[in-house]
């Protein structure tokens, strides 16, 4: 009786574990995923109820003490420990606390490559309670000067290899900020931080100074272009930097782990995930000033990497590059990132061997995320009934000629279908607030969408577009607006048309991003008008564009109109011009390509138009 009650039981279970694989197939990846993102809500939860509101600093100071000999960063051969960081970081503090006048909640813009002084400078500055804003590295001139001004900081520190860019606009800045360079000898009007750092001390900083007041306070400036015009400076509070810390660990990333960092420390990826990542975990980070595809695998073997952060340019370089024999002989077990295409996650796997992809997804300034925890090739995450309690967002209709949400007869959005791109909004509310940009109000109010569903609801709006499969599935599908991602970047076209447009012989440009055949993102392209009997001069816009924008966004190919058609609101249209691309079979229109090697724009001929789908010619 007894075995046949035991044997019932047995087959009950198998059966019922076979009908849960068959109906609910991703139930058990969904609970532990879940599980561990209702963990860290109720930690971060019993931090503010027992009034102990610890941070990213503060986790770093606890493993500082911790393990102070353990390897935090090590950079081209050099390891610094968590103590070495801890003490470095502290001169920093000390330095300002003596020869400046910076105050807690000060600003100071941080303008330096990879490297462990960034993290110095970004530590110590934070130990005084300062808000620090990391600018882009590869900008300059007045896209550099935008953004200073638009954070408005105290102070401007500059890494050494950096300050012939900040030379150009010194007499430009803003009357009251003050510039430290990293260099022994530095020019009129800078002082050389290197110098006092050489002589500060190195004792802990008093905590007082920098205790959060609030999870909601602000941490740092980390800048964006949005979905329109220039970079806005998105506010990251402490709360949001202890969000983007937690990552690497909802990934299954240990203090065992030795991470490495190629993606540049001024975005979110880098410094968020990656370095505020290893803090979360204890783990060791292998940092690198700019990633180079050629030496990825042997650094990854020479540090016994085991996890590295990608974007998808990141990935499709590695699988560009000539086979070799032993590509499969490293360590490596986990990639964290985004935007890989599901082609190049297929041959990256086939080639690198058996790695797991984390794909997420999250805006810099945005208040929802997604993660990739089942590994299912090509998405950017996962929906179900408990994670849409916690975070509420919805995909609804969008209207690509107008560049505005479809809205019913009563006002409201639209849900779009399962399998039907729509874009992506995030319900606004005190779990899950938006912090905004620095400066003006317009493009925080700009980013909010306002009655969407019922009235006086608020939703921020990504700027992206969704699908969502028959499994609940997440994948990207485009941006929408004024920007659109090159090389890894985000690409604001009103820069570009405006740094275009400065030129004495162009009358009117509109710059958008065209699809390239084995190309991430969309490379830029620029139609442009004339004015009256001025005539088209290749290497000035050439010349221009190098000048005034970073080699990112400097446009591909140029399109020269007679005139430019206009929607109802006399915006620029874009929608046609995009879905014609840069085919010189389809289009009448002159049509120009930036040769790097010629310094100038030559035509695009059906010759050369063919060499670049054939891949033969690389943008």
């Amino acid at each position: 009786m007894l075995l046949s009650w035991v044997t019932g039981l047995a087959a009950g279970i198998i059966l019922l574990h076979f009908l849960q694989k068959l109906a609910f197939p991703y139930f058990w990846d969904d609970f532990w995923y879940l599980l561990k993102v209702v963990r860290y809500g109720i930690r971060l939860e019993t931090y503010v109820l027992k009034g102990e509101l610890f941070t990213v600093l503060d986790k770093f100071l606890s493993l500082a003490k911790k393990q102070p000999q353990k390897p935090f960063i090590i950079y081209e051969g050099d390891i610094h420990t968590y103590q070495d960081v801890d003490k470095k970081s502290s001169r920093v503090a000390h330095v300002f606390l003596n020869h400046s006048t910076l105050e807690r909640g000060d600003t100071v813009a941080l303008l330096m490559s990879n490297e462990p002084d960034f993290v110095h400078v970004w530590f110590g500055l934070a130990k005084l309670g300062c808000v620090v804003a990391f600018l882009n590295s590869n900008i300059r001139s007045n896209s550099l000067l935008h953004c200073i001004r638009s954070c408005e900081p105290r102070a401007l520190v500059v890494g050494a290899d950096l300050l012939g860019t900040v030379e150009e606009i010194l007499p430009s800045l803003p009357e009251g900020i003050t510039v430290w360079g990293m260099n022994d000898s530095v020019p009129q009007g800078v002082t050389s931080l290197k110098e006092k750092l050489g002589t500060a001390s190195d004792k802990p900083v008093p905590r007082s100074l920098h205790v959060a007041s609030s999870l909601k306070s602000p941490h740092l400036y980390i800048f964006t272009s949005g979905t329109t015009g220039l970079p806005k400076a998105a506010v990251i509070s402490q709360l949001q930097a202890l969000k983007g810390s937690a990552g690497l660990w909802a990934f299954g990333c240990t203090a065992n782990d030795i991470i490495y960092i190629t993606l540049p420390l001024y975005h979110s990826s880098g410094a968020l995930l990656g370095i505020g990542g290893c803090i979360e975990l204890g783990a060791t980070c292998v940092l690198k000033k700019k990633f180079s595809a050629s030496q990825f695998w042997n650094d990854c073997r020479k540090y016994n990497v085991t996890v590295f952060q990608y974007i998808g340019e990141l990935c499709r370089y590695l699988c560009k590059q000539p086979k070799r024999e032993g590509e499969k002989d490293h360590q490596v077990r986990l990639a964290v990132g985004n935007g890989v295409r599901s082609d190049v996650w297929r041959e990256f796997l086939d080639r690198f061997g058996n790695i797991k992809m984390c794909e997420l997804y999250g805006a810099t300034e945005g208040n929802i995320c997604f993660m990739n925890h089942t590994g299912k090739i090509g998405s950017v995450g996962r929906t179900n009934f408990f994670y849409k309690l916690l975070f509420t967002f919805d995909l609804v209709k969008y209207d690509f000629q107008k560049d505005e949400p479809i809205r019913n007869e009563q006002g409201w959005c639209l849900h779009v279908k399962k399998g039907e791109p729509g874009l992506l909004i995030s319900r606004v509310n005190e779990k899950n607030p938006f912090f905004g940009y620095a400066g003006s109000k317009k493009h925080t109010e700009k980013k909010l969408l306002c009655d969407v569903f019922k009235k006086g609801d608020v939703y921020f709006n990504t700027g992206d577009l969704m699908v969502q499969d028959q499994d609940n599935f997440l994948y990207f599908w485009d941006r929408i607006g004024d920007t659109f991602r090159w090389k890894g970047e985000n690409v604001a076209t009103t820069e570009v048309a405006d740094v275009i447009g400065m030129l004495d012989f162009i009358q009117e440009t509109n710059a958008y991003g065209v699809t390239v055949r084995d190309y991430e993102g969309k490379a830029g392209m620029a139609s442009i008008i004339l004015k009256p009997n001025k005539s088209l001069d290749l290497e000035k816009v050439y010349e221009q564009v190098v000048t005034f924008l970073p080699a990112y966004a400097c446009p591909r190919f140029l399109r020269i109109q007679e005139k430019m058609e206009t929607t109802g609101t006399f915006k620029l249209q874009k929608f046609q011009l995009v879905e014609e691309g840069f085919n010189p079979l389809k289009i009448s229109d002159p049509l120009y390509f930036m040769d790097n090697l010629k310094k100038s724009f030559v035509p695009l001929t059906k010759e050369l138009y063919n060499q670049i789908m054939l891949g033969e010619v690389k943008l």
